[in-house]
């Protein structure tokens, strides 16, 4: 995946023209292009300057950073913004004096020089050079669109182009017009008044470029929050050499060397504590606002600060593989992914410049045939060429993406394309891993029956044992300074207990199969509770039983109930007995529950749910990968492992179930502003262009009023999307359900399974007969060439079920490919 920088292109139509150049390059697989960081992302084996070829011949250019280390930074540069303003400083001071001479004398009776007092072909003469220079000041417009339809397409350039050259060529044939009937003698002050258009022609240009200035500042502000993190970023860091601590350059800094961070100092990279403690603000990558109490061993991370301590850290990650150069690469990756509505904009803006052009065409001819002047025609054609808007469809969608990214981001939830956050708030069903996702993935001592010496004892045993179950006591017994005896003739029996003399007595910890005279009643209770139970035996007299669970978080209540109120059904998915998950699952308050489920079998729970709706899973694990991927959104907690945040589409930073809801509410939230945005972007052309076109009894607007409204619907799709920055996603007020006129279509189950042993035309017809057979499979597209069919799925099948078909047809079953 290569990314460009893409220069010259103003509006949806040209980041269209330019996707459909690069598309047509041989090797290019897939291509975005981003009219609001002007970017491009091409995924492929095309050569880098086949590329740049392609986008040169398009009419715009395309070039690389030079250097690995300007990435992210250096898209977000604004250099546009700088020209544009020095460009409307200029436009404005000459606009202003050509308005004094071409306006100001006849509407407010302002005085004129002496040699232009009643010199009317002076005062045209004059427009005409002031015009001349406003239209040399904003030339970009008419080389943009002189490079667009050289290459045979059409931008919004070309429109503003058209529009201003029409008016400037037309008031000059009337200057020339004014020049002869003088010479025969006539009078032309009705021509100079009513023909005239040197003030439209420079006009439109100018208020064109108040417009893009806005725009572009108002563009800025989307990427403020990427802008923010990257400021983060250390420049130096304290590093230990040959024990020695020195200042050096946060690029000289490597992976294992031990890096110092004083009170107050910045974390420059990511590392572990190795000596000290600290108290941690984390607030700049988590939105968390509450200090995080560090100690040895603990993970630090770059762009956090540190509060009050002292401490030593060995680093893990530095340069792009912090998590902060991660976070930023998220976000920076989803503003070039295009989210599926925004497809929408694509299809029109590739056909809307031609047919404003072929619209104004008819206007012009339809107001000559209706006896109009050829001067008025004119004018009702060039209003429509310059009202017309296709930057706000270009801008409708990847705005609101931008914002809503970056507002995921500064509150922890990291979207990784643009398409997960437009489909998270989609969703019909939330499965979630019950370990590390709803619970705490800790065990703890969470209740006990028996006598003051009971940990005197199981703490002496457990402190030798590795086993969850163990570390949870020992845990609990260092926490309330329970005094560590010495134990003997330790034995660790897998899957019973363990045993060992403490202070000359027998003590045996383990279940109720190992402990004899166990108390079974107290067992049920503890595991209707769903914890696991631990008795204690003292020369094998049983002195009490331990409950230990791992505990549900603390938000998990009350993010399932506001899930629910969004018309979300939550499902667990659990390891568990049925008794300890129905037990969990009752205190959660989720109906469904599947318990004994084996690693392998959360991808096809996954496809299951997905015949009912849009799913989204939640995991942290390794073995949650598979059910990631193959749901319609992957949801890693950020505390989960490297595989399970590989897998996912949205990564939650901070492992709160809250985030989920949240989640939920700022894709609904972004979406909502898309949808506002393409019906202003739309409704907009829809009632403005007829306006221009003359059709509204009573309502003539003229080019510069026409370039005006344009200007102001890009800015107003932008402010609007800015708004998503004071949207409070952890406000559950507004929840409500999605009103769904029609069941969405659901994800279409298809597998490819792999055979050996088929020859001919005659074996494919065996074995489609035998996969079709089968309950489950409604068309079996079977290939002897290839090897293999292609099976389409009304419900899940077991994968033995479609081995045994085969088999039974003499033919050899090698995998399944879901």
């Amino acid at each position: 995946m290569e990314k460009y920088h893409v220069e010259g292109m103003t509006c949806a139509a040209c980041q269209n023209h330019v996707e459909k150049a690069v598309k047509s390059v041989e090797g290019v697989d897939n291509v975005s292009v981003s009219l609001l960081t002007n970017m491009m992302e091409v995924d492929g084996t095309a050569k880098q300057e086949d590329i740049i070829k392609a986008v040169e011949n398009a009419g715009y250019h395309a070039y690389q950073n030079g250097k690995k280390e300007e990435k992210v930074e250096d898209d977000l540069v604004d250099t546009e913004t700088p020209k544009l303003f020095k460009r409307l400083v200029w436009s404005v001071i000459f606009l202003l004096v050509l308005m004094y001479f071409s306006m100001g004398h006849n509407m407010l009776g302002l005085p004129l020089p002496w040699f232009l007092n009643g010199n009317v072909m002076g005062l045209g003469i004059t427009q005409l050079l002031l015009s001349s220079i406003i239209l040399f000041i904003n030339r970009n417009y008419f080389v943009s669109a002189f490079k667009a339809m050289s290459h045979k397409s059409t931008n919004m350039d070309v429109l503003v182009a058209m529009g201003s050259g029409i008016s400037y060529i037309w008031s000059l044939v009337i200057l020339y017009k004014m020049s002869y009937l003088i010479s025969m003698g006539n009078d032309i002050i009705s021509v100079y008044h009513n023909e005239l258009y040197f003030e439209s022609a420079a006009m439109i240009p100018s208020l064109i470029t108040i417009g893009k200035t806005l725009e572009s500042f108002s563009k800025g502000k989307t990427t403020d929050a990427l802008k923010s993190l990257m400021k983060l970023s250390a420049k130096s860091a304290n590093v230990e050499v040959n024990g020695v601590e020195q200042s050096v350059d946060i690029k000289d800094v490597k992976v294992g060397d031990i890096f110092v961070v004083k009170s107050g100092e910045e974390i420059p990279v990511d590392g572990v504590i190795i000596d000290g403690e600290c108290s941690v603000d984390e607030s700049a990558l988590s939105g968390e606002s509450l200090p995080v109490d560090k100690k040895i061993n603990d993970k630090v991370n770059t762009a956090t600060i540190n509060l009050n301590g002292y401490i030593r850290a060995k680093a893990t990650a530095v340069g792009e593989d912090t998590t902060l150069a991660k976070i930023i690469k998220l976000m920076s990756d989803a503003s070039l992914s295009k989210a599926p509505i925004a497809r929408i904009a694509d299809i029109v803006a590739s056909y809307f410049v031609p047919g404003v052009l072929i619209v104004a065409l008819i206007v012009l001819v339809a107001w000559l045939i209706s006896g109009a002047s050829l001067s008025l025609s004119l004018t009702r054609a060039v209003t429509v060429l310059v009202i017309s808007c296709p930057c706000a469809l270009g801008l409708a969608t990847p705005v609101a993406i931008m914002v809503g990214s970056g507002k995921g981001a500064r509150n922890g939830i990291l979207f990784k394309t643009s398409e997960s956050l437009e489909n998270v708030g989609k969703i019909d069903i939330m499965a979630l891993d019950k370990t590390g996702t709803l619970t705490e993935g800790k065990m703890r001592v969470v209740e006990y029956q028996g006598n003051d010496d009971l940990f005197k004892y199981v703490y002496a045993i457990e402190n030798n044992n590795n086993h969850p179950l163990a570390k949870a006591i020992v845990e609990y017994s260092k926490e309330n300074n329970i005094e560590l005896k010495d134990v003997s003739d330790y034995q660790d029996l897998i899957g019973k207990g363990a045993s060992g003399i403490v202070d000359g007595h027998l003590v045996k910890i383990g279940n109720d199969k190992y402990i004899n005279n166990s108390d079974v009643s107290v067992a049920n209770v503890y595991r209707m509770q769903g914890l696991t139970s631990i008795f204690v035996s003292v020369d094998e007299e049983v002195i009490g039983v331990i409950g230990i669970g791992d505990e549900i978080k603390s938000d998990a209540i009350e993010s399932i109930n506001a899930l629910k109120k969004m018309g979300i059904t939550p499902v667990m998915i659990t390891g568990d007995n049925e008794i300890t998950a129905k037990a969990i699952g009752d205190k959660l308050g989720i109906e469904r529950i599947y318990a004994q489920v084996l690693p392998e079998d959360k991808e096809r729970i996954v496809r299951e749910l997905q015949r009912e709706g849009k799913v989204a899973m939640v995991g942290d694990g390794i073995n949650d990968g598979p059910s990631l991927v193959r749901s319609d959104v992957g949801i890693a907690i950020g505390a989960g492992t490297d595989v399970a945040i590989d897998s996912a589409d949205i990564v939650l930073m901070n492992s709160k179930l809250s985030d989920l809801c949240g989640m939920i509410r700022l894709s609904r939230k972004t979406l909502k502003n898309i949808y506002e945005n393409l019906f202003w972007a739309f409704m907009y052309n829809a009632l403005l262009i007829p306006m221009a076109a003359g059709l509204y009894k009573g309502i003539n607007l003229n080019p510069m009023w026409g370039a005006g409204a344009m200007s102001l619907s890009s800015v107003t799709v932008v402010l609007n999307a800015l708004r998503l920055n004071l949207v409070d996603i952890y406000n559950s007020k507004h929840d409500h359900k999605i009103r769904r006129h029609k069941k969405e279509e659901v994800k279409e189950m298809k597998e490819v399974v792999k055979i050996d042993g088929m020859m001919c035309s005659h074996c494919e017809a065996n074995v489609k007969k035998a996969l079709e057979a089968i309950d489950g499979i409604d068309e079996a597209l079977v290939s002897h060439e290839k090897g293999e069919a292609e099976i389409s799925l009304s419900k899940v099948v077991d994968d033995e079920v479609i081995k045994n078909a085969i088999e039974e047809k003499d033919y050899t079953f090698k995998e399944i490919i879901k």
